[in-house]
């Protein structure tokens, strides 16, 4: 599995740059992960990449972020560190092979969009700006999921279907909606819908309530990765 090939085409950024063997992507400030360099070999010449990243992102007004998974290079991490770079939001990838199959507990509504109110409950969970977070969905077929009380979202979730693998992104719930088991019906309705043989999140390392969710779902850790910020 090309875990980050298939979580840069889950996410895509609006604005993307080829430098040698990086891609500097670029989507109004909106996730680090659409407005980073993604890292995935080593340049003939590391420093000049590294400082024509850094002037792409200042003409943004935004700071370097680097995105370093799995096929980036030893040496560019120890050189952006080396450089004052900090390392933030160390990140796991899980894996469900196969992919796991349970009945959600709530109705779910799912949709090949994202509607306002979805993106609105993604945004208020995330402090994101819904307008560019929708145009960042919209670059890739995906499902949205939501359970819905009222009208309104209370956990959402978005799926996105990657060959015979589903990603699982945008997983949110109001904190006034937590410990109903919730996210896990939204969860299991993605994957359901899919029908993948196999399906994929992320989450940040120090996440340990996610993560234990994640593991009882039947996701294993099966990579990782983290940024260099300057």
């Amino acid at each position: 599995m090309d875990v980050d090939r298939l979580i840069d085409e889950a996410w895509p950024a609006l604005d993307r740059v080829p430098l040698g063997p990086w891609t500097l992507r670029h989507s109004l400030g909106v996730t680090k992960r659409a407005n980073s360099v993604l890292v995935t070999g080593l340049p003939a010449d590391l420093s000049r990449a590294v400082d024509v990243a850094e002037k792409f992102y200042a003409g943004h007004g935004l700071p370097g972020v680097f995105s370093l998974g799995t096929d980036a290079p030893a040496e560019v991490d120890s050189f952006l560190e080396a450089r004052g770079y900090r390392l933030v939001d160390p990140t796991l990838v899980m894996v469900a092979a196969p992919a796991p199959v349970g009945s959600a507990a709530h109705e779910v509504r799912i949709e090949d969009h994202p509607w306002p109110a979805w993106l609105d409950t993604w945004a208020a969970v995330e402090g994101r700006d819904p307008e560019v977070a929708g145009q960042i969905c919209a670059g890739v077929p995906a499902w949205y999921a939501a359970v819905e009380e009222d009208g309104v979202p209370l956990a959402v979730g978005r799926g996105v279907p990657q060959g015979d693998t589903l990603g699982i992104y945008c997983m949110a719930t109001r904190p006034s909606a937590r410990r109903r088991g919730l996210a896990r019906s939204v969860l299991r309705a993605l994957v359901r819908q899919a029908g993948s043989a196999s399906a994929y999140l992320v989450v940040t390392e120090g996440n340990g309530a996610a993560r234990s969710f994640y593991r009882a779902e039947g996701f294993e850790q099966h990579g990782a990765y983290h940024y260099r910020v300057a």
